[in-house]
């Protein structure tokens, strides 16, 4: 062997022993190695990215593990999009056996157990995830179809019986009146009283001009439909009323109106059923009611339970309202079931 031999030999081994030892400190920097692993899941090779993140090693206790989570993070997303479920959970049970209160971690680990459970396991959690807010909607629901009905029937019978009055000028006004508010959408009348009327000097909070708008709205309707009942009733009832003595007032209150109520019960039912159902417009004057919850809920989570359960929720209420108005239609005309 020459001399020059000898010295390649040696050097090469000199530059072999070096790369031993420099080695393994390679092989332990996590800033390298997350740097060549970003480089290959920009290349698109997701499994040799994953290879590079698991030699990130475990932290020594106090030192920084930044890169550690990172890593293990970074991993069950790879898992995820691979549709490797276990292996993105044990990646990220490893974060949690450092770091229980992590909330990545737990997110993560949390949405893919979701995704692992029977869909209808899912559709119930979010059920009881989305109720409590769709309930204190159905709450303000109620609370404006309750005022509405207390309010439009009264304003209803003395429009209709304004409408019927021989005086001039107030037949013409109550007349103005339904023409006005049964002719113009219900949506139009509930931005002008919210945000119209504020130009004027009157300015009313969300739930006084909902009550208003539906009171108003609904009256006119009402109006029409009392008219109607009334003016049905044979004239020959008022007649004998006022041949026994009766006033204009007496002969409305004691005879006419009372034979109304059987032929007032169907068409003012179906007003009411379809006022719960427009209460979804006042929504749109900042009112939180059943409908808003549903779309803030979906806006959020951008999940379609939120939408059934409110549809299943106005069904059930007018469902209620329904039965509850056949048994008043029932009773009214009980006499003629007999």
């Amino acid at each position: 062997m020459t001399r020059f031999d000898i010295h390649f030999s040696r050097v090469l081994a000199a530059l072999l022993f070096l790369w031993t030892l420099a080695g393994p400190c390679l092989a332990l920097d996590s800033d390298s190695l997350s740097r060549q692993a970003g480089e290959l899941m920009a290349q698109g090779d997701l499994p040799g990215a994953v290879e590079l993140l698991r030699q990130i090693p475990v932290p020594a206790k106090g030192a920084d593990a930044g890169a550690f989570v990172a890593s293990r993070m970074q991993m069950a997303r790879i898992y995820v999009s691979l549709n490797e479920a276990d292996k993105a959970l044990s990646a990220g049970r490893e974060v949690l056996a450092l770091f229980p209160d992590n909330s990545e971690a737990k997110n993560l680990v949390a949405a893919i157990r979701k995704q692992q459970q029977p869909h209808w396991l899912s559709v119930l959690d979010d059920c009881r995830r989305f109720l409590p807010a769709l309930v204190k909607g159905t709450t303000m629901t109620l609370l404006l179809v309750l005022c509405t009905m207390l309010i439009s029937p009264l304003g209803g019978l003395l429009i209709a019986l304004g409408r019927i009055s021989t005086f001039r000028p107030l037949s013409a006004l109550c007349w103005f009146v339904i023409w006005f508010f049964r002719g113009t959408p219900l949506l139009l009348q509930l931005f002008f009283i919210y945000y119209g009327l504020p130009a004027f000097g009157m300015t009313l909070p969300p739930l006084t001009a909902a009550v208003i708008g539906l009171g108003l709205n609904y009256s006119a309707y009402l109006g029409e439909i009392i008219r109607g009942a009334i003016q049905s009733i044979d004239h020959g009832q008022m007649e004998a009323a006022k041949a026994i003595g009766m006033t204009y007032g007496q002969a409305m209150r004691r005879v006419i109106i009372p034979q109304t109520y059987k032929r007032l019960m169907p068409p003012i039912g179906n007003e009411f059923i379809a006022l719960i159902k427009d209460t979804a417009l006042v929504s749109t004057i900042a009112m939180v009611e059943l409908m808003r919850s549903a779309d803030q809920l979906f806006n959020t989570y951008f999940n379609i339970t939120a939408l059934a359960l409110a549809a299943v929720i106005y069904l059930l209420l007018t469902s209620i309202f329904t039965f509850i108005f056949e048994k008043i239609e029932y009773r009214a005309g009980i006499y003629e079931h007999r």
